[in-house]
């Protein structure tokens, strides 16, 4: 049964999205409402790239052990826009492509409940030491 996080941050708490953890993979979802889009209606671009930022995230912090979410930290990423989110329900997605045990080299996409690829992204996430929020650098 998948682990269902709904408030590790106050912007996720404040935005409504959830990740939903099983066996390592992660699940970001975002039912998309008014307060979620652009003027043209659309879901806003930046809110895309929190919710591949922080699917990502999450599966750069499970990789080595599904798990313990280990705190980690955005180093760099880059978004790839490719369709407006037109409403409904979207899920982001991660994989770690390579790295080591500090650096995580991460992919992620997100698409809505069609399955068209909305933006794709990828990033670098610094792995910090101790356990869930407040780990060390």
């Amino acid at each position: 049964m998948a682990q269902v996080i709904t408030d590790a941050t106050g912007a996720q708490a404040h935005l409504g999205y959830v990740a939903e953890v099983e066996g390592g993979a992660v699940r970001v979802v975002l039912d998309v409402a008014p307060h979620h889009t652009n003027r043209n209606g659309h879901l806003h671009g930046g809110l895309m790239a929190v919710l591949l930022d922080s699917a990502m995230g999450y599966t750069a912090s499970l990789h080595d052990d599904a798990d313990v979410l280990r705190p980690t930290v955005t180093v760099s990423m880059t978004v790839n826009y490719l369709a407006p989110g037109r409403g409904g329900r979207v899920v982001a997605t991660a994989q770690v492509t390579g790295g080591g045990r500090r650096l995580k080299f991460v992919d992620g996409v997100l698409r809505d409940a069609d399955g068209v690829t909305l933006a794709t992204a990828s990033g670098v996430f610094k792995m910090l030491d101790g356990h869930g929020p407040g780990g060390d650098a």
